[in-house]
């Protein structure tokens, strides 16, 4: 069987993940983590084939985690299994190093076969990652997305969903003056000036944090 470790900050998706990797008997679930920092420590440590990883996670994103393991050359194979907008956050996935990105609207057997896709050497990414790599942007929103960095892309998202400095400073461990830098730069990337027209530009280009966007049902 093939070891795996799912990173997910909802309790009742790790599980949907789990019961359906287990039913196929081609998978042990050696690991879960509820957070970035904890996994990083948890795939280092356990070294599983395959981590199953979400990217909007507290402490340490997706993004953030993929990089760090792949600046060792850490083996795990890297699934991404988000509810992100596949056609933004799939390239930067794909960047990052990932191995493969599904979007969690696809039914779950659909993960089971992208898993073993991606352990068997394959990558698995939607075309739209694919288009956004090779192709010119000619969207203005899609080139001002672009110009974010990945941290300055979450804390976007953070910011949208209402949250404070502070409380975005606890989720992130890092300090209040390094968010307000953070939101600095996104207004002027954006060309914005407020949290209104911050929050405005977030849910016209789909950016919102959404939770559960698919249906829990396993195979």
């Amino acid at each position: 069987m093939q070891s795996v470790v799912v990173v997910d900050d909802h309790p009742a998706i790790r599980l949907a993940v789990r019961s359906a990797l287990e039913a196929s008997e081609q998978f042990k679930i050696v690991g879960e983590a509820n957070n970035g920092s904890d996994a990083l420590t948890m795939i280092y440590d356990l070294a599983p084939g395959l981590a199953i990883v979400d990217l909007g996670l507290p402490k340490m994103s997706g993004l953030e985690l993929i990089e760090q393991l792949r600046a060792t050359d850490h083996s795990t194979k890297l699934l991404v299994f988000s509810a992100q907008q596949e056609a933004i956050f799939a390239p930067r996935a794909m960047q990052a190093g990932a191995n493969g990105f599904l979007s969690k609207t696809e039914e779950m057997h659909k993960l089971v076969d992208a898993a073993q896709a991606v352990l068997s050497g394959y990558s698995i990414f939607p075309s739209s990652a694919l288009l956004s790599l090779t192709s010119p942007i000619g969207v203005n929103a899609n080139v001002l997305i672009q110009s974010l960095s990945d941290r300055e892309l979450t804390v976007l998202q953070y910011l949208a969903r209402g949250m404070s400095n502070k409380e975005i400073a606890d989720t992130l461990l890092i300090s209040n003056k390094t968010v307000s830098s953070y939101k600095a730069r996104i207004f002027d990337k954006l060309g914005i000036s407020t949290v209104v027209e911050l929050v405005d530009f977030a849910r016209a280009n789909h950016l919102t944090k959404e939770t559960l966007l698919y249906p829990l049902t396993c195979p």
